[in-house]
């Protein structure tokens, strides 16, 4: 079964650690450097800490550590949504077993309101989830570049359409 668990200040160095590990995996969709210790930049990575209206979850399947998600509420196309996904990832072993699909389902059913998700065009799993989690709520489409999709709707206990 599919939960959350807060990523907690005495969590931080361990969380640091596998967002380090993200990040090196998103250099397959983003020309990121590593600095000289060998770790990716993170600006907003402390906030996390600081601000209440940023979340940070551990995903787990029962007691397994699968994934984690990063929740914040500032758009990336000037709009104020509730919600935005920052970060969302499922380690690689645990991918293809349905676990993303059932944590984004989880997240969506923890905050109502409207949301922003952005991705990779080039991150095609991505692609695939998030089109079929936003499907029923009829997204509106933002096209930031070619390489970078954004949907808005908003998530209730019932789909609605986003007024244009």
């Amino acid at each position: 079964m599919i939960r959350l668990r807060t990523v907690r200040k005495e969590d931080k160095e361990f969380f640091w650690n596998i967002n380090q590990k993200y990040l090196y995996e998103m250099t397959l969709y983003y020309p990121d450097e590593m600095d000289k210790q060998g770790n990716y930049h993170y600006g907003c990575f402390d906030a996390y800490f600081a601000e209440p209206e940023r979340k940070a979850f551990f995903i787990y399947n029962n007691e397994k550590m699968i994934g984690f998600v990063m929740l914040n509420p500032y758009s990336v196309i000037g709009h104020n949504p509730d919600y935005t996904i920052a970060e969302f990832t499922i380690f690689p072993s645990y991918r293809g077993k349905h676990y993303a699909l059932d944590a984004a389902k989880l997240i969506l059913l923890s905050y109502h309101g409207q949301w922003e998700i952005k991705y990779n065009e080039k991150n095609v799993g991505a692609k695939n989830l998030w089109t079929i989690v936003t499907a029923s709520y009829n997204p509106h489409v933002y096209q930031l570049s070619e390489q970078e999709t954004v949907l808005e709707f908003i998530y209730s206990s019932l789909p609605i359409k986003i007024k244009q």
